[in-house]
């Protein structure tokens, strides 16, 4: 033991690659015990369990990274202690320059604690990026957008945040139907449009705690009378869960497109008219 000790004083690299290995073995068992953790209860929902895990991962990668440099440091620089000790100005200086890194730090947290997100949402960032969020970290936060592709934005400029995903969306669909059309014809097929949503995506449909549905899919009424100079605007909505959200949506065009081309309901079109006067069709006309 005595010959492992002097080895090690006369070769402190080989106490920072212990130190460094123990750091590593270390922050994987505890991030593993953390998810098995939580693999084995259910006190709390499913995304906020990997939401609070990825924050733990995070927490404890930096200070692994953290205390590994100040070891580092105390092996190789004389008097660290009093360095430490003596380094209020040095933090001030260092404070100036890491404002963006604490900025992105205060920023995380609060992210967490006001539980504006969670690991699996789906979320717009300051009107610009879309995707789902993949990991929660102390500085940033990972988006796979849905091309695959994954964003790294640094906490600290996040400005704005739409989330798809707290508890319920409302599924907007809108119809724009010729003016030759009648209008009670158009209501009596979108009622029968929205029967059949309602029959089939009864298990996304949102509902309370007596397992009422709590608002179906149904007409909300004519929301323009001359859409884009084009015709009448029907519109649709209906409740459903935030999981289920991009799917019934999906379904629920499909079901009220099919249902208008069944009733031969006419779309509305974009139509250009062109008038002449006689002396350009003169011209025309010549220039042929």
């Amino acid at each position: 033991m005595d010959k492992f000790n002097e080895i090690l004083e006369n070769y402190p690299i080989i106490k920072v690659a212990i130190v460094g290995l123990i750091l590593i073995i270390g922050t994987r068992v505890i991030n593993q015990i953390v998810h098995n953790f939580f693999k084995k209860t259910n006190f709390i929902e499913e995304r906020k369990e990997k939401t609070l895990e990825s924050l733990i991962r995070s927490v404890t990668r930096y200070v692994a990274t953290i205390g590994f440099l100040l070891y580092v440091l105390s092996l190789f620089v004389e008097d660290f202690g009093r360095i430490l000790a003596g380094a209020g100005i040095a933090g001030i200086i260092i404070g100036f320059g890491a404002q963006s890194l604490i900025r992105d730090i205060l920023a995380g947290i609060f992210l967490i604690y006001e539980k504006q997100l969670h690991q699996g949402d789906f979320v717009t960032i300051n009107n610009t990026f879309n995707g789902t969020v993949e990991e929660i970290g102390l500085r940033s936060l990972k988006l796979r957008e849905w091309s695959g592709k994954v964003l790294t934005i640094s906490n600290g400029e996040i400005k704005q945040i739409q989330n798809y995903n707290i508890y319920q969306m409302r599924v907007i669909e809108r119809a724009v139907v010729s003016f030759r059309e009648n209008p009670k014809r158009v209501f009596s097929a979108l009622e029968e449009a929205c029967s059949k949503i309602n029959e089939e995506l009864d298990s996304k449909l949102k509902r309370d705690h007596g397992g009422n549905i709590v608002e179906p899919f149904q007409i909300y009424g004519i929301t323009s009378l001359n859409a884009g100079f084009r015709g009448y605007e029907y519109t649709i909505t209906g409740l459903v869960d935030d999981r289920f959200y991009w799917e019934a949506a999906k379904q629920a065009r499909r079901i009220i497109a099919q249902t208008l081309f069944n009733h031969q309901i006419e779309m509305a079109e974009e139509r250009l008219y062109m008038n002449k006067s006689l002396d350009e069709e003169q011209h025309v006309e010549r220039s042929f």
